[in-house]
């Protein structure tokens, strides 16, 4: 069993037991989550698809992790106007292990 979920404007295929690095939740770790934007659940034969969500649908996760992720480095360069700019940036993230699909 299978499901496609919405959460911090993206999408994400996740399966019972997955550990998904997801968009910063207001969660403490330990919390339940729990994710109502279900667009799609597959389970074997029976699949049904939400327009644009699959009504009664919610799939529940433990929080992991509360983290920000490895480091990115932004540098702006314009040639011949001594022109650079340095920046650093880390996204911070939620990690979920999903629990049930229902």
């Amino acid at each position: 069993m299978y499901a496609v979920i919405e959460t911090g404007g993206k999408q994400y295929t996740v399966k019972t037991g997955d550990k998904v690095k997801i968009e910063k939740l207001d969660l403490n770790e330990g919390d339940t989550a729990v994710f109502d934007k279900v667009l799609f659940v597959a389970d074997g034969e029976d699949v049904k698809i939400g327009k644009p969500y699959v009504e009664g649908a919610k799939v529940e996760g433990k929080v992991l992790k509360q983290g920000r992720d490895r480091k990115v480095i932004i540098y702006k360069y314009k040639a011949k106007k001594n022109e650079r700019k340095k920046k650093g940036h880390r996204q911070p993230f939620t990690l979920v292990e999903i629990g049930s699909i229902g």
